[in-house]
């Protein structure tokens, strides 16, 4: 895990479209205020499994208890059976132990000290962006290394699960603990959706959807509304996506990738 995908993703570099990497960068080197919005794909160049898909934790079908994955880690299956919940949470943090930022998160929070305003709108709960370096971060769908108390007020900081076999619960009162992560079928973070509207609704220079396939219309939506306001938007993504057809330029290919060839030609060119 960790940083293994960086000598492949330097073989890789001369697959990017010479055209687009001199556009993008061009913009880049313009903006005034960027966003990234990223997904699983970015924290996929680490070596974190996805839950679903090819070589993903959950790719052969339901749970073994007949659910689906979003079942089992939806706030309803939380409350009624939390030890189910948390055997799946158990397993996903296992899966992903000891893996950290990759070069592709790298590049944006060095982007945060070159240029005058970036701003990262994430849906993975793992801090690596954070862990790079980023100070500007929505992190729409929590944090996994956090935790706190469903009965009382504790909250923790958590940096791996190792310790826990089953359902972990709270030192002050004994109630269950969980994640500070948003579940299927949870509200979102309202200081999280307040933030990531005022910021919207101000506006960017270049909005850039990175590893992530859209589904959402809160994720969808930064690039919609620049596109429909002539700034220009891009994805990178080795794979297509609800935006694929409409974004201005598109990298076929990993973020971990692209990112660095833009950083370069980007500092190169300053």
């Amino acid at each position: 895990m960790g940083e293994s995908g960086s000598l492949e993703a330097a073989v890789s570099e001369s697959e990017i479209d010479e055209d687009t990497l001199d556009m993008v960068t061009h913009h880049l080197a313009n903006a005034s205020r960027v966003l990234f919005v990223t997904g699983a794909g970015i924290s996929a160049d680490s070596g974190l499994p996805t839950y679903r898909g090819i070589g993903g934790i959950y790719d052969t079908g339901p749970t073994e208890h007949g659910m689906s994955i979003e079942e089992a880690l939806s706030g309803e299956t939380f409350r009624r059976q939390p030890e189910l919940t948390w055997k799946h949470i158990l397993e996903i943090e296992s899966a992903c132990r000891g893996a950290t930022f990759n070069p592709a998160h790298e590049m944006i929070a060095r982007l945060e000290e070159h240029l005058p305003e970036v701003w990262v709108l994430t849906q993975n709960v793992d801090g690596f962006h954070q862990a790079a370096g980023s100070r500007n971060v929505i992190e729409i769908h929590g944090n996994l290394h956090g935790l706190r108390c469903t009965r009382c007020n504790y909250s923790t900081g958590n940096p791996d699960y190792a310790r826990f076999t089953g359902v972990p619960k709270c030192p002050q009162c004994d109630g269950i603990l969980r994640p500070t992560v948003v579940l299927f079928g949870e509200e979102l973070p309202m200081k999280a959706v307040l933030q990531l509207h005022a910021l919207v609704e101000q506006g960017f220079d270049l909005v850039m959807m990175v590893g992530t396939t859209a589904v959402f219309p809160y994720i969808a939506e930064p690039a919609l509304k620049a596109r429909y306001t002539g700034v220009p938007t891009v994805e990178i993504n080795p794979g297509r996506s609800e935006l694929s057809d409409f974004v201005d330029y598109r990298f076929h290919a990993r973020a971990a990738t692209v990112l660095p060839a833009l950083w370069k030609r980007l500092t190169h060119a300053a």
